[in-house]
């Protein structure tokens, strides 16, 4: 536990294997679509809580999105996320391993009705300049519906975050990659960066977000530029 103590408040905010407690909301305004003139906004709300089971310390994380707006016409809430992530220390960083699983608690039209399951793991080295690391989730269908698809998706999320000092940073934004197995393909290729800047609040920390991703996935339908505005609030230990 001494390495997670030493690694800053700014850096532990960007890395998702570090055991801190948050709660985020977050914007994601899709300004064009590939083939589309339509346009599209997500929320979402994001919880990370650690424990300690047998001395090892665990991250569970709930993501719950809901879509505000869609050229499509489809809104409501979407279909959450819960993973948790048993997270080791290492002189160089950490990593973790674990398990996601997605839960159809969305509305008609919006929920993909299946359940899915999955490993998830990471890592996160760290150094004097900031931090750098891969998260990947995997989910497949359990369960659900037998006439909807399944579900059956691969995700990697490069992170890379510079500290610039005084509460700022600078780095990769929330970009995921994505792979559909049923496809055999790479169905989100996102290229994006962030700036960040850490406050207190009435005395708590928060750390504001601004983000622009570009997906070069250029398919009828798929995001092309997104937009995004994230609050996260920190509560150390």
């Amino acid at each position: 536990m001494a390495q997670a103590q030493e690694q800053s408040l700014e850096s532990q905010a960007s890395d998702p294997t570090a055991s801190l407690m948050s709660f985020q909301f977050q914007d994601f305004f899709t300004s064009s679509v590939h083939g589309s003139s339509g346009k599209r906004n997500t929320v979402q709300f994001r919880a990370a809580i650690p424990f300690e089971i047998g001395g090892v310390s665990n991250i569970a994380r709930l993501t719950l999105p809901g879509l505000t707006r869609n050229d499509l016409g489809e809104t409501g809430v979407g279909d959450a996320t819960l993973f948790n992530l048993a997270a080791f220390d290492r002189n160089w960083g950490r990593f973790g391993v674990g398990v996601v699983a997605l839960l159809p608690t969305g509305a008609s039209g919006v929920s993909a009705e299946k359940w899915g399951l999955g490993p998830a793991l990471g890592f996160v080295a760290r150094s004097s300049w900031g931090l750098a690391g891969v998260f990947n989730q995997n989910i497949f269908t359990v369960a659900g519906d037998d006439s909807r698809p399944d579900v059956n998706l691969s995700t990697l999320q490069p992170i890379i975050s510079y500290q610039l000092g005084n509460g700022w940073s600078v780095g990769t934004s929330d970009m995921t990659f994505v792979y559909d197995w049923d496809a055999s393909e790479f169905t989100s290729l996102p290229f994006g960066a962030k700036i960040s800047k850490l406050i207190k609040m009435g005395g708590v920390p928060v750390q504001w977000q601004l983000s622009f991703e570009h997906n070069f996935y250029d398919e009828t339908g798929a995001p092309k530029d997104t937009i995004g505005l994230t609050a996260k609030i920190l509560i150390p230990k």
